[in-house]
């Protein structure tokens, strides 16, 4: 069965190269690679092809299925919309603003975002999760977000290799974010992206975000809120990010509610907690009692390197409200924190917020990697832990505990 359904298969991709560029993707164990059909050449008896350099024998394949690409290209005032072969979906473009909708119920649809406009965007609506893959794509809006993905399943969002990709929102919008996706956010590709957040937030999800062990770099310059909020749980697996110039917290995690508001969604995992596994963080929290990481629940640390300067009074490098675990498994664990802001005191309530390096409200646990904790600014606190503190002899840390 599996060698006469990938003969037909076969036969049809050769028949869309008559026709079209079209895509299509090669599944072997679990894995897939992504090919044009002109890249693919295949036997008379079907049992062996070759894509591009690589070449496949039929019975070694899990399947191979069709892309539905849609390619958006910018030029300043304009876009061009490429729908290619893909059903159900309509776009409409005003100047260079997109919008696409898809009431596609069986494919999923994979998307290329290229190009460079200074008063354009995309929004998309869609019932299943896709692919996102920024291609060279500098991308200012002038009437909200620039990319604003209504689709609340799973996104994809690929850094094409070697590409520098730019994005910024309006000023004085209704916006979440620069980027926003209302499902959840999953990164990876070693390309380069840049965020300006000119109205709240720089990067949005309403459900959980992660970046992959191959993604590349992420700056977030400038955000009037946080740089980075996630609606359920923030992962990270590798990749460097950098922020700087928030009026808020670098990184804040919200916990996942039910219609109330305030009751956590039970079905939701790992909900309002902080997991970084891998990668370089670079952050800095200016604003006044801004956190470099903020997390509602608990925190994972099991690898990476960080390095967070509190410089705002009453800033915080990390604050977490539950518990912290800082452990080193496969990347090692290096946390470098300068808390040189100073006390703040709110002038309503006249009580005082001290900057300070780490605050944990429930327990903090130290079994290995190395945590400095340089104070510099008056008052400033090293670690700050409401609950027990315990560190093991594999760990090094430098700084002053109050607990």
């Amino acid at each position: 069965m599996k060698k006469l359904y990938l003969t037909g298969l076969l036969l049809c991709c050769a028949a869309m190269m008559v026709q079209a560029q079209e895509q299509i993707r090669v599944w072997k164990q679990g894995d897939s690679k992504r090919f044009t059909t002109s890249e693919l050449l295949f036997s008379e008896g079907a049992t062996s092809f070759t894509v591009a350099d690589s070449t496949y024998e039929c019975a070694q394949i899990d399947s191979i299925t069709v892309v539905h690409t849609i390619t958006v290209t910018y030029n300043e005032d304009t876009a061009i919309v490429d729908l290619g072969h893909a059903r159900g979906v309509t776009a409409s473009t005003d100047g260079a603003h997109v919008s696409i909708v898809s009431t596609n119920t069986k494919n999923e649809l994979e998307f290329v975002l290229q190009g460079q406009s200074t008063q354009g965007s995309l929004t998309y609506d869609g019932p299943l999760k896709c692919k996102f893959y920024l291609n060279g794509l500098n991308l200012t809006s002038n009437r909200g977000a620039a990319i604003d993905i209504q689709c609340g399943k799973r996104v994809d969002l690929i850094l094409n290799e070697g590409t520098e990709n730019v994005l910024a929102d309006a000023t004085g919008g209704e916006q979440k974010a620069a980027l926003y996706c209302k499902g959840h956010l999953e990164v990876s590709g070693s390309g380069n992206l840049t965020v300006t957040g000119n109205t709240k937030h720089g990067i949005a999800t309403k459900e959980y975000m992660q970046l992959k062990k191959s993604t590349g770099k992420i700056t977030v310059n400038k955000a009037v809120s946080d740089a980075m909020h996630v609606g359920q749980y923030f992962l990270m697996n590798g990749g460097t990010v950098i922020i700087s110039g928030q009026g808020a917290d670098g990184i804040q995690v919200e916990i996942k509610t039910l219609e109330d508001g305030q009751t956590p969604d039970p079905s939701k995992e790992n909900n309002g907690q902080m997991f970084i596994r891998g990668g370089k963080l670079n952050i800095t929290a200016s604003a006044i009692c801004a956190k470099g990481i903020k997390a509602p629940k608990d925190m994972t640390v099991s690898g990476g390197i960080f390095t967070i300067n509190a410089t705002g009074n009453g800033s915080r490098g990390i604050q977490v409200a539950g518990n912290m675990l800082i452990n080193q498994n496969d990347n090692p664990t290096v946390i470098t924190i300068t808390a040189s802001g100073a006390i703040y005191e709110d002038e309503e309530t006249e009580e005082d917020s001290r900057c300070m390096g780490i605050k944990v409200k429930g327990n903090l646990t130290i079994n290995a990697g190395t945590v400095i904790i340089t104070n510099k600014g008056a008052g400033s606190y090293g670690i700050k832990v409401d609950g027990t503190y315990t560190k093991s002899a594999n760990a090094n840390v430098s700084a002053k505990i109050k607990n």
